[in-house]
This record gives C-alpha cells, sequence and structure tokens, in this order.
C-alpha cells in the first residue's frame, strides 16, 4: 500500500476548500493540466493540489480557505523545491494582499478559476522532475484503479 490516500478527499477539507478545489481544477484542466488533490512529496508534505502540463511542467497550488487557514501556514515555502511553479487559491472573498508578491495568486469558486497573478517559473533539475512524475503518475493510476476495485487495497 501507498502513503498517499486513495481518494483525495480524507475529511480534513472544508467545505469552503472542497469548493476552491473544485473550480481550480476545472480551471486547471482547461489549460490542459492533469491535477491531483492532496498529493504527498517525498518530504512527506501534502500539497493541496499537484498538477502536471502537457509539456511536463509540474505546479503545487496551495488553497487557503480563509485568512486563518493562510496566517497558520509555515510549510508553503518547502513545496518550491518540488515544483516549477507554485500558487496560491482563495475565494473571492479573500484579502488577496495577503498573499506573497512572488507566487502566483488564483481566485476560485466552485465553476472556475482565474487566475489573478502569474506563478514564477523556476524549472525542477530533471532528477526531481522525473521522480515527482513518478510518483504522480503511480498514485494517479492508484486513485483510478481503487474507483473501479475498492476492495483491492485490502491485504
Amino acid at each position: 500500500m501507498t502513503d498517499q490516500p486513495l481518494y483525495p478527499v480524507d475529511g480534513r477539507q472544508s467545505e469552503r476548500a472542497l469548493t476552491i478545489a473544485r473550480g481550480t481544477l476545472r480551471m486547471l484542466r482547461g489549460l490542459d493540466y492533469a491535477g491531483l488533490q492532496e498529493f504527498a512529496l517525498a518530504d512527506g508534505r501534502r500539497t493541496d493540489i499537484l498538477a502536471v502540463g502537457g509539456k511536463g511542467e509540474i505546479w503545487i497550488i496551495e488553497i487557503k480557505s480563509s485568512v486563518a487557514d493562510f496566517m497558520a501556514d509555515g510549510k508553503w515555502q518547502d513545496y518550491l523545491a518540488f515544483s516549477d511553479r507554485f500558487s496560491f487559491a482563495v475565494g473571492p472573498d479573500f484579502p488577496q494582499e495577503l498573499i506573497p508578491a512572488e507566487v502566483g495568486l488564483i481566485v476560485a469558486d466552485k465553476y472556475g478559476a482565474a487566475i489573478v497573478r502569474e506563478a514564477a517559473d523556476a524549472p525542477l533539475a530533471g532528477a526531481r522532475r522525473k521522480a515527482v512524475m513518478l510518483s504522480f503518475a503511480r498514485v494517479a493510476a492508484q486513485r483510478l484503479h481503487g474507483l473501479f476495485d475498492p476492495d483491492g487495497w485490502a491485504s
């Protein structure tokens, strides 16, 4: 068994965070990215969304459902070493000036999302990219299999 969650939602997410995730994932699909929620990185941190583009670019998006959620987050800088670009996704009423200027900003609702500020490109080293891509592929396949055969993980 893997340390990745079989299903992307583990009960910790608020309804608001799930709404932001839905809109953000819809936007990503329209930009030719495939995204996974609750993706665990090699260092043990878990991203809200990790997305892979058609050319292999890796984008991590951290969802902030409230100011308190944002203020309590001291780990987001750790994600930079695992992505080509990093953004925060927030709801329409989130005070955008709180988001650091050096990262991307996405505003989302349950229907979609808009990029308010582009994320800076910081290309990953080849070995790191390969490791993240392999993990992404395996997790996506395991989750898909889990939908088809939910009892298949019992050991």
